[in-house]
């Protein structure tokens, strides 16, 4: 009679760990090296299968490092594509880029991953464990590459791809940072000469007995506010900004919210949907060229585009196109695109070089994002520069409006 066997749970599944080992084969010769394995005995015993007479087992530990970024997984992605084009076997590269790490954290992480792949496990199923560092985009590409055999041409224009893709993310960053860094510096500035300055000017217009010009009094009744309610105003304005950011980034309804405004944005809006645009563009482009179908593709587009309107209209363009309709006409549908992007695409479907347009359009948005980036550093300087002057230039003269007017009393 058959008995059915119990399936593993979680917590009797044995864990392995990463050992470092040192032996001599049958020549005396010594030998170093690692191995994954449950224990130092299943160590040793592999090792002596393969005639290695093990001398030293030793378990590695892992200090703790810092947050994995995108520039590591980029950075990784670029070190692996160049190391299996020069024919470095997987299993090594994954070595050589693991040991050559400065942080920790990524050093066990493609350790893990070559544990995985040691078992027999494929490159993008390892990778599809770690959903964090490796999404959807980088798994089907590895995996259209294992299947066609091509794996170290798609990591390359994997690796061309994120590099633009953090390009284009940093230069928007710096570009949004000098304003807030600047303003941020502005309000403390103002604090402080709201908090320590006024009041020492308040105790020498007391002395004036004369009635105060209507700027000076306004100033001194918010100084007399932020005495009184510093302790409230600071705190306030801190857990704000972090109850706004946390909920941004884990409500879905704050974040689809947030997207429409960032779009409509004056200045900031028109970069942030070029940007949008280009990966969009890129994201497609990428996945085209490497054998993807359009409909699997386009399950991988939305969510690389960063914007959740994309998102949404990436849905309705994948919906359309499983029922026949154009990649051009659904998207002309979907009203998010400017026409110079649906004409590029449609000369692209005709002539059967979609992937080529795709990335044409890329390349021209990513380059309207560069001069779009450099034209609003040089807007903001003026204006950052006339809201100082007004903010503080108002201060001083609202200071200093009781001493002029004492002055042409005497």
């Amino acid at each position: 009679m058959a008995t059915l066997q119990k399936a593993p749970t979680k917590s009797n599944q044995v864990k392995d760990f990463m050992y470092a080992w040192e032996g001599k084969d049958k020549q005396g010769k010594v030998m170093r090296g690692e191995l994954r394995a449950s224990g130092e005995t299943i160590v040793s015993a592999t090792l002596r299968r393969q005639g290695i007479l093990v001398t030293k087992v030793k378990k590695k530990s892992y200090t703790s490092g810092k947050r994995i970024t995108d520039k590591d997984i980029t950075m990784f992605t670029r070190q692996l594509a160049t190391m299996m084009k020069a024919g470095v076997p997987l299993l090594q590269s994954f070595d050589i880029v693991g040991k050559g790490h400065v942080n920790p954290s990524v050093s066990k992480l493609l350790s893990d991953i070559r544990g995985d792949i040691e078992t027999g496990t494929s490159l993008n199923q390892a990778f599809r464990k770690y959903p964090l560092y490796f999404d959807a985009l980088f798994c089907n590409l590895v995996g259209a590459g294992e299947q066609a055999g091509i794996l170290e041409d798609l990591l390359t224009r994997l690796a061309i791809y994120k590099e633009k893709t953090l390009a284009m993310k940093a230069k928007i960053k710096s570009a949004l940072t000098y304003p807030i860094a600047i303003l941020s510096v502005a309000f403390i500035v103002t604090a402080v000469i709201m908090i320590w300055v006024v009041p020492a000017f308040k105790e020498v217009f007391s002395s004036f007995g004369a009635s105060l010009p209507a700027p000076t009094l306004i100033v001194m009744n918010i100084s007399d506010f932020f005495v009184g309610n510093w302790y409230i105003i600071f705190p306030g304005i801190a857990g704000s900004i972090y109850f706004f950011m946390q909920s941004w980034r884990r409500s879905l309804k704050m974040q689809r919210f947030m997207d429409r405004i960032l779009l409509q944005a004056p200045i900031f809006g028109a970069v942030i949907r070029k940007a949008t645009i280009a990966r969009w563009t890129r994201t497609l482009a990428t996945m085209f060229s490497a054998g993807v179908p359009l409909v699997e593709a386009l399950d991988s587009v939305g969510g690389a585009s960063g914007n959740s309107v994309y998102l949404d209209a990436t849905i309705k363009i994948q919906t359309e196109v499983t029922t026949g309709t154009s990649l051009t006409v659904a998207m002309q549908n979907a009203n998010v695109f400017p026409s110079m992007v649906t004409q590029m695409v449609a000369i692209g479907e005709e002539s059967g070089a979609l992937d080529s347009m795709l990335g044409k359009v890329a390349d021209f948005y990513e380059e309207e994002v560069d001069v779009a980036v450099a034209s609003m550093a040089s807007l903001m300087e003026p204006l950052i520069m006339v809201i100082l002057g007004v903010v503080i230039g108002g201060l001083v003269i609202a200071l200093y409006l009781p001493i002029f007017k004492m002055g042409s009393v005497v």
